[in-house]
């Protein structure tokens, strides 16, 4: 099979498209023909090293944490799944992933996919749509009639972080850049801020109840934000931990995402039930993934960005 591998930490250029072994599923292991993966900024740290005390990984490694496609094969113990069936999944970290036109996967890390989307597309959902639901109702407990802020909202985190808030009947106010304007306001945010030329502190009236941050950001950047949660709030971060507030009791969270598949199968069900859009801003082959590091690197990827194995 094709699949994008690396046999060394470093810059995007160790990234090859080349030929490896099909993997075989071994017991309570699914394999699946992938339909797509997706680009997660997490994948550009694996590859340059940066989170080899996290996330170490033996080489050759496959990135792809995200995976859509059909099942074809069933490992010992299996009987959750069938040969046939469309399934999307966050996949273990450090573990190969699915830039590549198989993968193997745990069975009970997989929900099924949404119907109402083509399958590739349901790639986008996995680590973006559980990470902002974990942010929002895991660790910040939000409830309808709060306030929050969500930094970093043209992200692909951030465009299911604003829908699920709105829905969940908060005030969203949303930093993001010009380019992702028009997305992040369609996705239902109250108040943008273009955090290019403004500063969140400048454009708040009141505090608010939760902030989530979904960018990185220096020691100074994220004491601002958490400067803006009322007391009692708490500050959320999936990337820079952010400092917490003892004396008018602001939690922060540092979280990490963990996969649960009968949550994944939840937000495949609001998908299908039209509560909830995937949204998707480019497609490229495998055979392409080091442009899109690259174009991550040089901070011009908004939303989600796909990889498909040719044909």
């Amino acid at each position: 099979m094709k699949a994008v591998r690396f046999h060394e930490y470093g810059d995007t250029g160790v990234l090859r498209y080349e030929d490896a072994e099909r993997p075989a599923p071994a017991a309570g292991q699914v394999l699946i023909e992938v339909a797509a993966t997706s680009f997660n900024p997490v994948d550009a740290g694996i590859r340059a090293g940066y989170l080899q005390p996290v996330f170490p990984v033996a080489f050759p490694h496959i990135p792809g944490i995200d995976v859509a496609g059909t099942v074809v094969g069933l490992g010992d113990g299996v009987t959750r799944w069938s040969v046939g069936d469309q399934v999307i999944g966050f996949l273990p970290m450090v573990a190969d992933g699915a830039a590549a036109e198989f993968v193997v996967a745990p069975a009970d890390v997989l929900a099924p996919a949404p119907t109402t989307i083509p399958l590739t597309e349901a790639a986008a959902l996995p680590a973006a749509a559980q990470t902002a639901w974990q942010a929002l109702f895991e660790h910040a407990g939000l409830l309808a009639g709060q306030r929050i802020l969500i930094s970093g909202a043209g992200g692909g985190v951030g465009g299911f972080a604003v829908q699920l808030a709105k829905q969940a009947g908060a005030f969203v106010i949303a930093t993001a850049s010009p380019r992702s304007a028009d997305a992040v306001r369609a996705q239902g945010a109250d108040q943008l801020v273009d955090y290019t030329v403004t500063d969140p502190a400048d454009a708040l009236i009141e505090q608010v109840d939760v902030v989530v941050s979904l960018a990185m950001g220096s020691a100074a950047q994220l004491a601002a934000l958490t400067g803006l949660v009322r007391p009692g709030g708490v500050i959320v971060t999936t990337a820079t931990p952010a400092p917490a507030d003892e004396d008018r009791d602001v939690r922060s969270v540092a979280m990490q995402l963990r996969a649960d598949a009968d949550q994944l199968a939840t937000l495949a069900k609001k998908v299908d039930a039209g509560e909830l859009r995937v949204e998707v801003s480019a497609t490229y082959p495998l055979a392409e993934a080091a442009l899109v590091h690259e174009l991550s690197a040089a901070g011009r990827i908004r939303g989600k960005v796909l990889l498909t194995p040719a044909g």
